[in-house]
């Protein structure tokens, strides 16, 4: 089966889903905040936390051109740079971070937007690297971040089939031998119904990669059921506060939601489990609970089993109703008494 290793962790469809907590913005500026959704992700259950690397300058320009102006959706009226510089994690604070999880044992990686970021991630010692859907045009940002050799988790929302192969290619060109794609909707937040989550196995059949979900709706069901259909890595914008006011805050899970969502996934990927038609452990008390054979008059022996003499019921202790037709007109080789059960061996022949 196809899988890939981040951090000594398997990831792919044998394996438990692969949680990813997306810090982006939510720091609001502050790293102890920052330092805090690290350790709550780490609380619930997460397998990693995300950050994003890059500065105003490394993303966008600092324009107040039509072209860079925000004029819908949640950031409506910034610029992009002016978004960017709000939104973005400060290069210094990259390495107490990575130390932060390490100590605390949560994986931690980021999504750079540009090759210095890159080199500043390399030189933390970055286990992984995840490519952000707006960048998954950048081909040569791309095949830098493959050029590490680090495993890469390519996220395709609003790629088309296209795009999404040459993003592939890029990656295996670059040198990348560990890759996951994501199916994502990049919406800020996304409605369920635009995720058209019939879309994983798809990408799973046609790419043969280890294949998951960025989730931007609002709740844990789109990101639940897309186990059931093949994903294995899930990631979600994690806060502490969905009200706090960030850039990101509001469409982001709070820590009972990723509590959940850790929890949930893991029933649903268990859930799944194998092709099997085998009577289950949980089932074995309750085998004398179906139905069976039972007399309903007492017979005396020698007597004719008659339609009426005989029954369908719980429990399940007599011969299986289906051998019902078969035992109507044999007779009884000794006394029995109404509600016990019918079996082979107080039957003659017919």
């Amino acid at each position: 089966m196809v899988k890939i290793n981040i951090n000594g962790r398997v990831i792919g469809s044998e394996q438990l889903p692969y949680i990813i907590a997306e810090l982006s913005a939510n720091h609001n500026g502050s790293i102890e905040t920052a330092k805090r959704i690290i350790e709550e992700a780490k609380k619930v259950g997460a397998d990693a936390v995300k950050l994003q690397t890059y500065r105003p300058d490394t993303i966008t320009l600092d324009s107040y051109l039509p072209d860079f102006q925000i004029s819908e959706g949640l950031w409506k009226g910034r610029t992009l740079y002016e978004l960017y510089e709000w939104a973005h994690t400060p290069w210094e604070w990259h390495s107490p971070l990575f130390e932060h999880a390490r100590k605390l044992g949560i994986t931690i990686f980021s999504s750079p937007f540009d090759n210095t970021a890159v080199d500043l991630l390399e030189e933390l010692n970055a286990p992984a690297y995840k490519i952000a859907s707006f960048e998954a045009v950048d081909l040569p940002l791309i095949k830098y971040v493959a050029s590490t050799g680090k495993p890469m988790i390519i996220s395709t929302g609003m790629a088309n089939v296209e795009e999404i192969s040459e993003a592939i290619e890029a990656a295996r060109e670059g040198g990348c031998k560990e890759l996951a794609v994501l199916h994502c909707v990049s919406g800020y937040p996304a409605p369920a119904s635009d995720y058209n989550l019939r879309t994983i196995p798809d990408m799973i059949a046609r790419h043969g990669l280890v294949t998951g979900l960025s989730d931007h709706t609002l709740d844990n069901t789109t990101a639940i059921t897309s186990v059931a259909l093949g994903a294995s890595i899930i990631e979600k914008h994690f806060t502490l506060n969905r009200n706090g006011g960030g850039p990101d805050d509001s469409f982001s899970l709070e820590p009972r939601e990723l509590a959940d969502l850790c929890r949930d996934t893991k029933t649903a990927w268990q859930a799944l489990g194998n092709v099997d038609y085998g009577r289950k452990s949980s089932e074995q008390g309750n085998v004398q609970f179906r139905r069976s054979l039972y007399f309903v008059k007492d017979l005396k022996s020698g007597d004719v089993i008659t339609a009426d003499s005989v029954r369908s019921v719980r429990p399940g202790y007599g011969l299986p109703p289906k051998m019902l037709k078969d035992i109507i007109g044999k007779t009884v080789v000794m006394d029995v008494e109404a509600n016990t059960p019918v079996r082979e061996v107080v039957l003659g022949s017919g």
